[in-house]
């Protein structure tokens, strides 16, 4: 059939429709009520068209549609299609950025806590985004210090099931033991599972009643301990509780939204609020919404729909600023996902509109932040470093290296990848440098450079447009040796030179060729900041690399400097103790299992002689 053969066909059942292009590329899909009404819309002259969708109009060369039982049904293929096909004239929501969460593995016999960026449909219970990250490792801590929830993997879990005693954290009182039956029913863990999850959702009070009911219950049962626990609990719930600074006169879970938008850029944000207080926030920002004939609520309703139909938290209230046309619809389906009534409200006055307020307040102040910062033409700063460099090509690829170590030890070198001004950390290469003894980072630099370039070569790849090396006329004469070597002697390569005594600073570049003649640049430009940005990421990519190699080093050297412990016995002990912190920390009585009585004795004294008079 053709296109216009299906505008005649159209049914008035409510569905999806789904428009492509000649080529058969989803361009938009949307829903409606009547589909022979509301598609036939997009094809008569007569009706106002905002610029985007006479865009998509003329585009439009094929149709499909789904028929559907109602129009709640529609809403929510509608946000499916759309998270699917991704289509170029649909509101795409977006986070700005991948926020931590923390993922209760609800759906394992014991399940665990801990942070997590991928939100997936996995049975897993997820809460967040926790803003700023720290807040999430806090919050975990927590978790696992008062709650004692188990932190292990599932495999060390199976070993210390199989071997019959729980592992160190338990002893210390930082795990409930589940790995043992007689330490941990599953019945006592479900219990602390489902206070976790009443404190993660932000239901202080709720659990705040029950810990004291429990708590009573176990002092009238003269279980004294477990009375003890439950206050300990009772007391944390309620110090958090006081904490939370912003606060509602509802103790409804409920959803903010505002936004703020100039021109084709807009800012839109979420307060989620449990019980009355605000407990997290979530941005969103779009840059290509119509100029003109902008409807909000047409666009807030688009949002909400793709918002809660793909799985996030549905609270009981959700508040906008304004109404739209479908608002039942959504309502209707949303109460039917979350099971009781779920409303939607446009306040114009009081508490809540203020509440409102704030998170447009808050949405301008993201809006600022986001589109307000002028942002370098990277293609014109590039084209000026080709120039003052004199650069044969437009340096689209820059490679930049470093070399780090300590008077000669745990010698390693970084390399890093700029394209079109920005940094490419998929490309990053560490090196552990192995042909040179000591301090000698001009032959270090020699060997990183060739061993790069000499892959390159083999594997056939791309090589740089400009080679940094961050240095002077050694660093840069030993990575132009080595380029000679390779037959790579024509590839631009520059050194990176700082002030004598000022790290953070840049003194000049010097280019292969023109040593004699280096290059000053402009103090503040865009061309410095380029060159700073790489040259401070090479620096600190090779210095964390470093720190890791010494850490692994003196990790391994430090048990085998005691007398009689040798590889096999470090294992050991780390295998059983999980870490040396651990095994730093033993008693006689607690190593004596794993190493007898006079090396236990030995550990020990080792460790206590390593302590400063305070204790440390």
């Amino acid at each position: 059939m053709t296109l216009d053969e299906k505008l005649q066909n159209l049914p008035t059942d409510p569905g999806c429709y789904i428009h492509k292009d000649a080529r058969g590329t989803v361009i938009y899909i949307g829903k409606a009520k009547n589909l022979r009404n509301r598609v036939r819309q997009y094809f008569q002259s007569s009706r106002s068209m905002d610029a985007k969708t006479q865009e998509m109009v003329s585009r439009i060369n094929d149709l499909e549609y789904i028929v559907t039982d109602t129009e709640v049904e529609a809403l929510i293929l509608e946000s499916n299609l759309i998270k699917k096909h991704r289509p170029r004239f649909n509101v795409m929501l977006k986070d700005d950025k991948a926020y931590p969460h923390l993922k209760l593995t609800v759906n394992e016999d014991f399940p665990r806590i801990f942070k997590t960026r991928k939100v997936e449909k996995d049975g897993a219970a997820y809460f967040g985004p926790y803003l700023p990250s720290s807040l999430a490792d806090r919050t975990v801590k927590l978790i696992n210090r008062e709650f004692q929830m188990r932190t292990c993997t599932d495999e060390v879990y199976e070993v210390y099931r199989r071997a019959g005693r729980p592992c160190m954290e338990y002893q210390i009182k930082r795990c409930l033991g589940p790995c043992q039956k007689d330490l941990c029913n599953p019945r006592q863990y479900k219990e602390t599972v489902n206070d976790v999850r009443l404190l993660l959702e932000g239901k202080h009070r709720e659990l705040a009643v029950d810990l004291e009911s429990r708590m009573h219950a176990a002092a009238d049962e003269t279980r004294f301990e477990q009375a003890a626990k439950y206050r300990d609990l009772l007391k944390t719930v309620r110090a958090l509780s006081e904490h939370q600074k912003m606060m509602a006169q509802t103790d409804q879970d409920l959803d903010v939204f505002g936004y703020y938008r100039e021109a084709g850029q807009l800012a839109l944000q979420l307060f989620t609020m449990r019980e009355g207080r605000i407990v997290g926030r979530r941005e969103f920002y779009w840059e290509d919404v119509p100029v003109e004939n902008f409807d909000p609520s047409q666009f807030l309703g688009e949002v909400l729909e793709q918002y809660y139909t793909i799985g996030n938290y549905i609270p009981l209230e959700i508040h906008v600023p304004v109404d739209w046309e479908g608002r039942d619809v959504l309502e209707e389906a949303l109460s039917t996902i979350r099971g009781q009534r779920v409303h939607i409200l446009d306040p114009q006055r009081g508490r809540k509109r203020e509440l409102i307020d704030l998170v447009e307040k808050n949405a301008k102040i993201g809006f600022d932040q986001r589109f307000r910062v002028i942002r370098p033409d990277w293609k014109q700063v590039l084209t000026e470093m080709q120039e003052i460099l004199g650069l044969p090509e437009y340096p689209q690829r820059i490679e930049s290296f470093d070399i780090s170590n300590i008077q000669g030890s745990e010698n390693v070198a970084a390399m890093v990848v700029c394209e079109e001004g920005e940094m490419k950390k998929d490309d990053y290469r560490k090196f552990i440098i192995r042909s040179v003894e000591g301090a000698d980072d001009f032959a270090s630099m020699r060997e990183a450079v060739f061993r790069r370039y000499s892959r390159l070569l083999k594997e056939e790849k791309q090589l740089p447009d400009l080679i940094f090396i961050d240095g002077g006329k050694g660093q840069l004469s030993a990575a132009a040796a080595a380029l000679y070597e390779l037959g790579l002697a024509d590839l631009p390569l520059a050194g990176i030179v700082k002030p004598r005594g000022k790290h953070e600073e840049i003194s000049h570049i010097l280019v292969k060729g023109r040593e004699d003649d280096p290059v000053f640049l402009d103090r503040p430009s865009p061309l410095l900041k380029l060159v700073q940005m790489i040259r401070d990421e090479t620096h600190r990519f090779a210095v964390t690399f470093h720190r890791k190699r010494r850490a692994m080093r003196d990790f391994r050297s430090e048990l085998t400097s005691i007398p009689g412990v040798g590889p096999i016995l470090k294992e050991r002990l780390l295998r059983n103790f999980g870490s040396l912190k651990n095994v730093s920390q033993a008693s006689v009585a607690e190593l004596r299992p794993f190493v007898g009585e006079r090396q236990a004795e030995r550990i020990v004294e080792h460790f206590k002689e390593r302590q400063d008079p305070n204790g440390d």
